[in-house]
């Protein structure tokens, strides 16, 4: 495949040049095709300065590529003056290039130039002109042509934007990746005008971004590859890829936080193929690969998996019945101007929330009560409740909406290339990022529009959606769907008001939507992932060297002994005699908690100096603490040196070392001889001593006051971690009485299903004796006609004979499924009974023969189409009429016949020799 051009090919191409368009206009009758397959079809959209960058692309284009392309170029032209852009394409190509006329069909490996003061439009693989109706209007042609392009061609529709400016191209864009296609972008620092580039690059749904040159060879590439991964619209999984389908969806939970397994598989596995064909990758098992390596690539899948296609009022038709039905009866219902509240849930970049804002504007001021309205918009994706919330478009949403309500509701910005939404209509709408699948929905709701969501989830999702949109909506609610959607097995819970618009109501007698709907958006009960993290169970460090920690710690500090605790108290290791401050706690055995164990007198002091080491991360001393020791008091000096973390690491993780030593003997007399050497009350003390005593007592008060603190500080949180479990379990409480009545409804609910399905199983019952009598008379039919029927499908396969027809074909019960052909026929001279058969299915007219069996009977074969009662063609039957008297009789007629005529001659020759 060439795919460069030399210079004496370039020279050659005047020959081409001169080729008439009709040339590929052999018959433009338009031909009926399915959308999406067929050939790719390469729309390039470009300014009228854009001659560089489609020089550059074609110049690098061969004449003939595999899988052929067609390419189809719109550019912004002057309407009143004749282009010559055909005859310039021509110099850069050796493809076939011409101009269109109305009704070209499209073929591979040419070129398609728009003409001058026209749009056009793809349709069935032919091209179609439209006249300017407004000539001096904004003419976005790009647009107009890409968005036709991605409903004809689907996933084979490719759009290329070039230099350019204003935003021409954007919505385009959107189409086509919408449907599954791809995009090239120039880069726009390479171009003459950046503005299409760049608009169309904020879309964030380019796929390519090249210069102008290195699109051909690109373009070639993708091609080639992608068509051979999706063939079509491949709507199953290749074999053997589930496994690697379920990783693809836990790294997206992973890194969204969304959960896409219960998408529809086919549209899923299409997004996912497109990004592998885009990154060359051929298996999915490296694709998978490919996505834990690259995180930028699952936000880039997540957001393909997003796309939707969207408008400002889309199906025109439905919103017309909102516009006239449902939203003035939704303010009628309003008295003294309320609030009509409304739910669009996949909202996107905002066009259908925006749209209903506008209904519902105008209906707010015909209402004479002045009532007020609020939208609630809300979708999963990011980046396209960003761009709802900025609430700027592209000027071609110029062709979604009428001129009144563009120039009320919007405004024209300075360059002309887009429209910003007012602000009065902006205010009215609230966006918002939200997962309709796991988080709670709104509640007391008159309107919930949910269109072209429900596409792209399974079955089953669907069956939980739609309970959860009776729970949210107010009784006469109204449901919207898209064009494709329904309420399916749910239409017990809402009665249809328009089906062609696809508009429910929420029906006001069902107690259906009370069921459990919320119980997949209620917090789990004390689940370990909602618990405050200082309620969470630790794990001890039992693993950590503590010996060796400890001892470590103890050469350092030189106490004779010491004990090593975590912030809670809990001894880990114990170094040295401790008796004398430590005493098993009563209780239960196995307490090995330091503040429960400490000796009288050393508590308050321990518990204060150990809250605040925890809490301050620093070295804390205690000196001349009184600690009761076998039936006296003994002056103890107490330090805690945390051991390991700094100021960030967790408080569970803390260790600290309680060391314990007895004061010096002479600093222990002084201490202890003005509080325990018998002092009577009212005696004199010496100065010396007095002073000791008040230096002592202020140090107890000391030591008593922070431990008071700290006490009240703990009183404090765990007062506050109660009264938070308190409100925990008040509100859980509630959410398990009302799961209660629920319960006890849905069992109500479910002993009449019971019943219902008893009545339909009676009923069942009732028609099976009956099927069975049937069958049995039409058995019995058959077989007392005398007449052999055989009954063949669309394959020939033989579906049921009667006896008689087993006797003439030598037919057996184990021959049902098996074809005709390969039945031995018991039927003399007569070996094309398959093709009579194929015959008849083919022009649906019956046929007649008379065949003869080994026997020498004689029966006429008779083939008929086989009609359903609606008329439709399953296959067909075969009747043999037994005729051997007849054939016997005509035989036996003819023979006399023959007779008479030869005894009438004989008369006849004998008159005549008489004369």
């Amino acid at each position: 495949m060439t795919r460069k051009q030399t210079g004496s090919q370039k020279r050659k191409q005047g020959d081409q040049a001169t080729s008439s368009p009709s040339a590929v206009r052999e018959d433009l009758t338009p031909t009926i095709c399915v959308p999406g397959t067929g050939f790719p079809i390469v729309g390039i959209g470009a300014s009228a300065g854009g001659l560089v960058a489609f020089e550059a692309f074609f110049s690098g284009m061969a004449a003939e590529v595999d899988p052929g392309m067609a390419f189809v170029l719109v550019q912004h032209l002057a309407p009143n003056h004749k282009s010559i852009l055909t005859d310039l394409i021509r110099r850069f190509t050796r493809m076939q290039v011409f101009e269109v006329e109305d009704g070209m069909v499209v073929k591979p490996n040419c070129a398609y130039i728009i003409p001058p003061g026209r749009e056009m439009a793809l349709l069935n693989g032919a091209l179609h002109l439209f006249k300017l109706v407004e000539p001096r209007s904004i003419r976005l042609p790009i647009d107009f042509f890409f968005r036709s392009l991605a409903q004809d061609k689907r996933e084979r529709a490719i759009g290329i934007i070039l230099s350019g400016t204003g935003g021409d191209g954007t919505l385009g864009v959107r189409a086509i990746k919408g449907e599954g296609g791809m995009v090239m972008v120039q880069k726009p620092e390479s171009g003459e005008f950046d503005g299409m580039p760049r608009s169309a690059l904020a879309t964030g749904l380019v796929d390519y971004e090249l210069q102008p040159q290195e699109m051909a060879d690109k373009l070639i590439d993708h091609v080639s590859r992608a068509f051979k991964i999706l063939p079509g619209a491949a709507e199953t999984y290749e074999p053997g890829i589930e496994n690697a389908m379920k990783k693809i969806f836990i790294l997206l939970r992973a890194r969204t936080g969304h959960e896409f397994s219960q998408y529809k598989a086919g549209t899923i596995y299409r997004r996912i193929a497109r990004r592998k064909v885009l990154h060359e990758i051929a298996e999915l098992e490296d694709y998978v690969t490919f996505l834990q390596e690259s995180p930028t690539e699952v936000d880039a899948l997540f957001r393909d998996l997003l796309i939707g296609v969207t408008s400002f009022f889309r199906d025109p038709d439905a919103f017309h019945v909102l516009e006239q039905q449902i939203i003035p009866e939704l303010y009628a219902k309003k008295p003294g101007g309320g609030v009509v509240r409304v739910w669009t849930a996949g909202c996107s970049t905002g066009e259908e929330a925006y749209s209903l804002a506008i209904l519902l504007k105008e209906a707010m001021e015909a209402d004479k009560e002045g009532g007020t309205a609020q939208v609630f918009a809300t979708d999963i994706d990011s980046r396209a409740i960003a761009t709802a919330r900025i609430g700027l478009y592209p000027a071609s949403i110029a062709a979604d909406i009428t001129a009144a309500r563009l120039a009320r509701f919007f405004t024209l910005e300075p360059d002309g290339a887009f429209y910003r939404v007012n602000k009065a209509l902006r205010d009215m709408l609230v966006f918002s990022e939200q997962d309709v699948i796991k988080d709670p929905p709104f509640s007391k709701l008159d309107l919930i529009t949910c269109r072209n969501l429900l596409i792209y989830l399974d079955a089953d999702l669907q069956k939980k959606l739609m309970p959860l949109f009776h729970y949210a909506l107010n009784p006469g609610g109204v449901l919207f769907l898209g064009n494709s959607e329904g309420v399916g097995d749910s239409a017990v819970l809402f009665a249809a008001v328009d089906r062609k618009a696809r508009i429910y109501r929420r029906n006001l007698d069902s107690q259906n939507g009370r069921r459990a709907h919320m119980q997949p958006f209620l917090p789990p009960l004390m689940s370990e992932p909602g618990l405050p993290a200082r309620r969470r169970p630790t794990a001890t460090p039992a693993k950590l060297p503590l010996r060796e920690l400890t001892e470590q710690a103890l050469l350092r500090q030189i106490a004779p002994a010491a004990v090593l605790v975590n912030s809670r108290g809990d001894i880990l290791y114990q170094h040295g005699r401790t008796g004398m401050f430590l005493e098993p706690a009563a209780g239960e055995a196995g307490v090995s908690n330091i503040l429960a164990m400490a000796r009288e007198g050393l508590r308050p002091g321990l518990s204060t100096a150990l809250h605040r080491a925890a809490t301050y991360r620093e070295k804390v001393k205690a000196p001349g603490l009184n600690v009761r020791t076998n039936g006296h008091f003994s002056v103890v000096n107490l330090t805690i040196h945390p051991v390991t973390g700094g100021i960030d690491t967790p408080p569970d993780s803390l260790l600290f070392l309680v060391v314990l030593e007895e004061a010096d003997p002479l600093d222990s007399k002084q201490q202890q001889r003005p509080l325990f050497s018998g002092v009577e009350a009212g005696a004199q003390i010496p100065p010396p001593e007095a002073e000791a005593l008040i230096a002592s007592l202020k140090q107890e008060l000391r030591i008593k006051d922070a431990y008071l603190q700290s006490t009240h500080e703990e009183l404090e949180s765990s007062t506050e971690e109660l009264r938070s479990s308190s409100e925990e379990m008040q509100s859980t409480n509630e959410e398990l009485q009302s799961t209660n009545e629920e319960l006890e409804t849905s069992k109500e609910e479910l002993q009449s299903v019971n019943e219902e399905l008893a009545t339909v199983n009676a009923e069942l019952q009732i028609k099976v004796t009956d099927l069975s009598r049937a069958n049995n008379d039409m058995n019995n039919l058959l077989a007392g006609t005398g007449i052999g029927t055989v009954f063949v499908d669309h394959q020939l396969r033989i579906l049921r004979f009667t006896p008689m027809a087993s006797a003439i074909t030598n037919m057996i019960p184990s021959d049902i499924g098996r074809s005709v052909g390969h039945v031995a026929s018991n039927l003399v001279g007569y070996d094309h009974m398959a093709d009579d058969l194929r015959e008849v299915l083919t022009t649906l007219i019956p046929k007649e023969v008379d065949v003869e069996s080994m026997d020498g009977k004689w029966f006429t074969l008779r083939i008929l189409p086989y009609r359903t009662l609606d008329n439709v063609i399953e296959g067909a039957v075969m009747t043999f009429v037994d005729v051997t008297e007849v054939i016997h009789t005509r035989d036996a007629l003819k023979k006399a016949t023959e007779q008479a005529r030869l005894a009438a001659a004989a008369v006849v020759r004998g008159v005549d020799d008489a004369r």
